[in-house]
C-alpha cells in the first residue's frame, strides 16, 4: 500500500484558551509518534489551503461569511459555546479543508492508496449552518462533495468512529442517498443525536455504544451494523472520520477502546475498500484528547493503512 501523510504546521496556530482540549499539542504529538522508523514509507505532503469559495460545497455563503467575521485580529473570539477563534484560525480550517480535498485527489489519481490528514480544527460537528463541538467547516462533508464533482463519484460512505456523534456529517447528507454515513459513538453523550431511528432516506447508519462499553461492544457494532451497510454501498470512496477519543483513556468520554480495536476497524474497512472502490480510503483526523491514547491509536491506524 502507497500511503500519503498530510499535515500543516500553520495548524499549531490554531490557538485555544488555556485548558482547551482541542489544542495544539494534539499535533505535536501524532509529528512525534510519526517519527518512529515504522513510519518511513509514510509519503509525507504538506496539506495545501484551500480556497475559501469550496466550503460552499457543504455549506451556504451566509455561513463561510459568518465565520470570517468571527475571526479576530488578536486574543480569542467565541463562536459558540465551545468552539473558538484566533487570528489564523480561517487559515487552518481552510488547511483543513484543503487536505482532505487533496487526498481525495491523490487517491482518485491512483498517486496514493489511502490517506491520513492530520490537521485542525477538527469538522464532523459543523452542520450545514452552525458551527459547534470545537469545529469551523465539515472538511469530511466537503471531501465528499468533491469526490463527486472533481472524480464522478457516484456514493461515498463515511465511516466516524469518533466517540461522538458526527451531527454535522449527518446534518449535511441527511436527505442525500448518494452518500451513506455510518457512526458509532457514545450514548447518551453531546451532541445529543445519533439514535437508532435517525436513517435519513436509508443513508444514515447510527450505532450507538452505552458509557463503559469496550471492544466487544465496539466490533459487535461494527460486525453487525456498520459493516454491512458499508458492504451494501458499494462506494467508489471510503472516508474515515477518524476520532480516537473512544480510547479508554480520554477524557471527554467514557468508552473503553484499545489502540487494537483501532487497528482492527481500519482493517475491516479497507477489506471492503479493496473489494469495491479500488482501496480508496481518504481518513481525517477528528477527536481525540488525551496525547498518549491518540498517539497510540493513531500510530495502530496509519500503520494499518501501510500494511494494507
Amino acid at each position: 500500500m502507497t500511503t500519503f501523510y498530510y499535515s500543516n504546521p500553520i495548524c499549531l496556530e490554531h490557538l485555544v484558551p488555556a485548558g482547551h482540549p482541542e489544542r495544539p499539542d494534539r499535533m505535536k504529538a501524532l509529528e512525534a509518534v510519526f517519527e518512529h522508523e515504522h513510519f518511513n514509507t509514510l509519503v509525507r505532503h504538506v496539506a495545501p489551503e484551500a480556497a475559501a469559495e469550496t466550503v460552499l460545497l457543504a455549506h451556504p455563503e451566509s455561513y463561510l461569511e459568518k465565520i470570517r467575521k468571527a475571526i479576530p485580529e488578536t486574543g480569542f473570539s467565541r463562536i459558540d459555546s465551545d468552539t473558538t477563534a484566533s487570528p489564523r484560525s480561517m487559515e487552518s480550517a481552510l488547511i483543513s479543508v484543503g487536505g482532505a480535498m487533496a487526498a481525495v485527489d491523490a487517491v482518485f489519481r491512483k498517486e496514493a492508496d489511502n490517506v491520513f490528514v492530520a490537521t485542525r480544527p477538527p469538522g464532523h460537528h459543523a452542520e450545514k449552518n452552525t458551527s459547534m463541538g470545537f469545529c469551523l467547516f465539515n472538511q469530511a462533508a466537503i471531501a465528499a462533495r468533491h469526490a463527486q464533482k472533481a472524480h464522478g463519484a457516484e456514493r461515498v460512505a463515511i465511516i466516524d468512529w469518533d466517540v461522538h456523534h458526527g451531527n454535522g456529517t449527518q446534518d449535511i447528507f441527511y436527505d442525500d442517498p448518494s452518500v451513506v454515513y455510518c457512526s458509532t459513538h457514545q450514548m447518551p453523550l453531546y451532541p445529543g443525536t445519533g439514535a437508532l431511528r435517525e436513517t435519513g432516506k436509508g443513508n444514515i447508519f447510527n450505532a450507538p455504544l452505552s458509557t463503559n462499553d469496550g471492544s466487544d461492544h465496539f466490533r459487535e457494532a461494527f460486525r453487525s451494523r456498520i459493516l454491512p451497510a458499508l458492504e451494501e454501498a458499494r462506494p467508489d470512496l471510503i472516508i474515515i472520520s477518524a476520532g480516537f477519543d473512544a480510547h479508554h483513556r480520554d477524557p471527554l468520554a467514557e468508552i473503553n477502546l484499545v489502540a487494537d480495536d483501532f487497528d482492527w476497524a481500519t482493517g475491516k474497512v479497507m477489506e471492503i475498500a479493496g473489494r469495491h472502490c479500488g482501496n480508496r480510503v481518504v481518513s481525517l483526523l477528528e477527536g481525540g484528547y488525551d496525547l498518549v491514547g491518540l498517539a497510540e491509536s493513531a500510530a495502530a491506524h496509519v500503520i494499518r493503512l501501510q500494511e494494507g
